[in-house]
């Protein structure tokens, strides 16, 4: 359920509808969150307008429903009692691991759901693309239209390498370049949900702003984690992060991507122009997102070797080779001009979930210090290319970043050296002797 109560807060934004579309990308191609979104887009028939018309803040439907004194309001129950019946209806599937035909309400539903096939499989499978809201067709229970809202699983194959979230990411920018072509985009984890329903306007009063740098290509928003215990022992809230170093490269060409929360221009991502005549970045869709046309389109682009003979994730899209791919994708970027900016509001714009015991906490620190070693010994090494093609202060930035890792020896050195000395009643510091005590004055 995180990953539907992180669309329906996005979907319920303070931003003209008929401009808003949330892409949904499912890694994993089960028809069981599929079947969880077909139950979103009903919900949202009836979330929405009630977000809008009561102006709720918290316009996530867990966080809302769950808050110590949340608001009051004359549909509010009745509101309570569809998202708990929806909550209800999804985790029973998953718990069955299959779906009732009870739950099935439109032929479009089945048909969607019939292409979960016996050889279908996380790591075998063909592209799907299933477009579950569209703008101007779909109202909402007050007449209103609904922002589009569209399910993606890109195609996997055992002779094809993945690329894990880069690759995710760089499907979702060409699905949605050929159904909706927005020119800003937001990236959001599935275990993040929106805060404000005004964030993209705050994103958009830099992006939009002729006094700003016109090579302005991001605005990076903080994350805030909820849900940690006050100690927080290990780490969680990394506010060595988002309240010392990002405020820091502020101060320079600009913060690196955080991997969510970050507000792009579509042309950031498209550093040459697109061998496909539909994804180029002035070409207007004009045409139903549900025609067989763009959804032909759609499918052919999320396939596993369309990347194939083409500039993607060297010039195009973000960048692959390693498992940080937003400190990487960061780091390409500002050394080809672009610059950023962090906004951090009083309001955190998007909260989260961060590791709170030390098995998931270590997994997470494994997989950050191996993804940034790879980036740390690449071709494209924050010490050469950053210190070169951005600036010196920009590139030790991310050089920090990626030999963050590195810091566990001196750590470690540090944490045991100086009890096994005294243990041992040995100096680990030499002895002042009469002609260095002009230079101990000195320190």
């Amino acid at each position: 359920m995180g990953v539907v109560n992180t669309a329906l807060s996005v979907m319920a934004y303070d931003y003209p509808i008929e401009k808003l579309s949330v892409y949904l990308s499912d890694d994993g191609g089960s028809k069981l969150t599929l079947f969880a979104f077909m139950e979103a887009a009903r919900f949202a028939a009836h979330w929405l307008p009630y977000c809008r018309k009561n102006k709720v803040v918290e316009r996530c439907p867990k966080a809302h429903f769950g808050s110590s004194n949340p608001s009051r309001f004359p549909e509010t129950d009745q509101i309570k009692t569809m998202y708990e019946s929806m909550r209800v209806r999804v985790e029973n599937v998953i718990k069955r691991g299959s779906i009732s035909h009870d739950y099935i309400t439109k032929q479009g539903e089945s048909e969607a759901l019939s292409r979960w096939t016996d050889g279908f499989t996380p790591q075998n499978h063909p592209p799907v693309v299933q477009v579950l809201l569209e703008n101007g067709k779909d109202k909402d229970v007050t007449g209103h239209g609904v922002p589009n809202l569209v399910y993606i699983s890109r195609e996997k194959s055992t002779d094809s390498p993945h690329h894990f979230k880069a690759g995710a990411l760089n499907v979702l920018l060409r699905v949605s370049a050929t159904m909706t072509n927005a020119p800003v985009i937001l990236t959001l984890d599935s275990d993040m949900y929106s805060n404000d329903p005004q964030t993209p306007l705050r994103a958009l009063c830099y992006l939009l702003d002729p006094s700003m740098d016109p090579k302005l290509g991001y605005v990076q928003f903080p994350q805030v984690f909820h849900g940690i215990n006050k100690n927080d022992i290990y780490g969680g809230e990394l506010r060595h992060v988002f309240e010392v170093h990002l405020p820091g490269m502020d101060g320079l060409a600009g913060p690196t991507h955080a991997g969510s929360g970050g507000f792009f221009w579509r042309r950031v991502f498209y550093g040459c122009p697109s061998e496909t005549p539909e994804m180029n970045l002035d070409q207007r869709v004009s045409h139903s997102i549900k025609s067989r046309e763009v959804l032909a389109m759609a499918h052919h682009v999320a396939g596993c070797k369309y990347e194939n003979q083409t500039k993607w994730s060297r010039k195009m899209g973000f960048r692959y080779g390693t498992l940080v791919e937003d400190v990487y994708t960061s780091c390409l970027l500002q050394g080809e001009g672009w610059k950023s900016i962090y906004c951090n509001p009083k309001r955190p714009a998007f909260l989260g979930k961060s590791p709170i015991n030390l098995h998931d906490f270590l997994n997470q620190t494994m997989r950050w210090s191996v993804g940034l070693l790879e980036v740390a010994f690449s071709r494209y090494s924050p010490i050469t290319f950053g210190v070169r093609s951005i600036s010196l202060l920009s590139g030790l930035c991310f050089a920090h970043y990626t030999f963050w890792a590195i810091w566990a020896i001196p750590v470690t050195i540090y944490a045991f050296l100086p009890q096994l000395a005294l243990l041992n009643s040995a100096s680990i510091f030499p002895k002042v002797c009469p002609s260095m005590h002009p230079l101990a004055l000195y320190y």
